[in-house]
């Protein structure tokens, strides 16, 4: 894995100088290798940084010239099928010097142009530039596994793989973004092609963009969407799996390609063990496993049934007990997720992340399975939603919502479920894992003041009205996660706390073949059919695991962080939150506190505003 950083400009000087600041922030995504290449004027510079997994001889260095052509490459990922691309373009005359995958890539453009991504299977961001037609094309991957961050104005063109590159440039406003953090305040993190700064945008996953250096011009667009379902409930459910099996096969095989040693992140839970199965039987050698374990509570401890699959494949299997989760981390990831998440799991994926580093350099995880699959409980939920709004007339349903909406307090368990019940199913969606609802938005940063009414109550309606492919409830919502939650949470949680420690992590449910399979052939009676949900992954885990192995249990990736409350990172949190100089009304911080003393699901809320605030003041952003 890597990190990559460009700025163009015609009216800025001495832009190398300005290019090795911003790749200097990087480091830790790239530790073996650094480099940078510039146009003879001195008005484009591309830098690299390089954490070596194919081809670690010199030849893989980046920026990477291809030697028909006036093309330079700088590239964050990995091309699964770079292989089957560098003989079919060998054939077509196109001559190679390396064995990357980044060498592939240039070939690719000088064949098909900026329809290149479309042959590509991996995860990916990259920028190109195009000396003949004196444009930069950036692209990144269709499940947006790796990030990319841009910045453009009338003299300037930048970009990096993390906000902090971008807040290196001085001309990178460290001014807050009101919308974005009206989002951020309302899941928790900032979706698609919004940014928490003002000024900053993210290409969002399966985009393409375009800037043209003479005219100072950006164009993007988008080369691949979900597809639309085909299937009917009549499919022939064994031969489905059979299929999800090769399918998957084939994913794990090709990612399990690596000139460094690869290891497997094993939770135990049906995905993981799963990835573990596969790669066990594609394998010529026992294959790596690690998981992390909370001893002392027994709730959130699944390293006994990591344990059983390890032991049933014969894995050479580390246990990570997370004791040493301390407070003190928190600093830490606030500074490394520059632009704020508020997903307390990346505390234990920053911690199985260090583990496995000291043993392998990539690792591979179950992520994408139950977006794709239907695995989340609020998929049962919504589902019940729908029958229930046949059922129950539209004025009480309004009445009910409305009640929980003026007498039940955030946190209160059900608030979310009755909120829900007031509008469409598409309004629904909305209140899945919301943080706080508008009103207390605004009461909690009251900066959000300036915005209008509309403005304000945007994120509820903006995941009604995504363009989701599919017609039925499951299909929509699954769909929703996956443009949002998926990529700008859970991936984002992986790729920063992972490349914190130089660790690649690699997902073979997000092969774009598995992910077209799960949305166009599966249908809703094999994801979830009332509490039986990821249906189809679980016919093929009994087939593929350990008899004993409860394939039944949800828990999550998650911390015990209800039960820490109590303890040294309550305390902590609170220092954070009611310090003087703190940007959220203080109170009502404390009542938000005071609830979740009192027994309300507030634990997730306070640790996002206390990531929030720390990010804050270390970065000096305001508002």
């Amino acid at each position: 894995m890597c990190g990559i950083v460009g700025i163009s400009s015609h009216e800025s000087s001495n832009l190398r100088k300005l290019v090795t600041a911003m790749n200097g922030t990087l480091r830790h995504r790239g530790p073996d290798d650094a480099g940078m290449w510039g146009t003879s004027d001195g008005s484009l510079v591309l830098a690299h940084r390089r954490l070596a997994i194919i081809d670690l001889a010199e030849t893989g260095h980046q920026p990477m010239h291809f030697s028909c052509g006036s093309l330079t490459i700088v590239f964050n990922g990995e091309i699964y099928n770079f292989k089957e691309l560098r003989e079919k373009l060998s054939n077509a005359g196109y001559p190679f010097r390396t064995q990357s995958d980044t060498e592939v890539i240039l070939a690719a453009y000088l064949q098909w142009g900026e329809n290149c991504v479309e042959q590509l299977n991996g995860m990916f961001a990259l920028a190109l530039y195009d000396g003949e037609k004196d444009q930069l094309f950036l692209a990144r991957d269709r499940a947006g596994e790796k990030p990319l961050f841009y910045w453009h104005d009338g003299s300037s063109f930048a970009f990096a793989s993390e906000l902090k590159g971008l807040m290196a440039c001085p001309f990178v406003s460290r001014r807050l973004d009101l919308n974005a953090m009206n989002f951020f305040l309302t899941y928790g993190y900032v979706p698609r092609e919004s940014c928490i700064l003002e000024g900053v945008k993210k290409l969002p996953q399966g985009h393409v963009l375009i800037h043209d250096r003479r005219r100072n011009r950006i164009r993007s667009r988008s080369y691949w969407t979900l597809p639309q379902p085909i299937c009917n409930e009549q499919v022939d459910t064994i031969e489905l799996a059979h299929e999800l099996k090769a399918l998957l096969t084939d994913s794990v095989n090709r990612q399990l390609v690596a000139d460094v040693p690869v290891g497997i992140l094993l939770s135990g839970g049906v995905d993981s063990s799963i990835v573990t199965a596969l790669a066990s039987e594609v394998s010529d050698r026992p294959v790596k496993t690690f998981t992390i374990s909370f001893p002392d509570h027994a709730g959130f401890d699944e390293s006994s049934y990591a344990r059983v699959v390890a032991d049933h494949f014969g894995t050479d299997h580390t246990v990570l007990p997370a004791e040493s989760a301390s407070f003190e981390l928190l600093p830490e990831l606030a500074r490394q997720y520059d632009e704020p998440l508020a997903d307390s799991s990346m505390v234990p994926t920053y911690l199985v992340s260090k583990l496995v580093r000291q043993h392998a350099t990539v690792a591979i995880g179950g992520d994408g399975g139950d977006e794709l699959f239907g695995g989340y409980f609020h998929y049962s939920w919504l589902q019940r939603q729908e029958q229930l709004r046949r059922a129950v007339p539209d004025a009480i349903r309004k009445t009910l919502a409305g009640v929980a909406h003026s007498f039940l307090p955030v946190g209160f368990r059900g608030r979310s479920y009755l909120l829900g019940m007031g509008g469409p199913i598409e309004r629904s969606f909305s209140f899945v894992n919301q943080f706080f609802n508008s009103d207390l938005r605004r009461r909690i940063f009251p900066a959000l003041k300036g915005l209008s009414g509309s403005e304000l109550e945007y994120p509820e309606r903006y995941k009604g009205e995504l363009d989701a492919p599919g017609d039925s409830t499951v299909q929509k919502a699954t769909a929703v996660d996956f443009m949002t939650y998926l990529s700008d949470d859970i991936l984002a949680k992986v790729d920063r706390a992972s490349m914190l420690t130089s660790l690649e992590v690699r997902a073979p449910f997000l092969d774009y073949r598995v992910i077209e399979f799960a949305f166009s052939r599966v249908p809703d009676t094999l994801k979830l059919v009332g509490n039986q949900r990821k249906i189809l992954p679980r016919l093929l885990a009994r087939e593929l695991l350990p008899k004993s192995l409860d394939l039944d249990r949800k828990q999550g990736f998650a911390i015990p962080l209800s039960q820490w409350f109590k303890g040294d990172w309550g305390d902590y949190m609170k220092s954070v939150l009611l310090a003087p100089d703190a940007c959220f009304d203080r109170n009502e911080v404390t009542k938000i506190i005071r609830n979740q003393e009192r027994g309300f699901a507030n634990a997730q809320r306070i640790f996002g505003l206390t990531l929030f605030e720390l990010w804050r003041k270390t970065y000096g952003i305001s508002w």
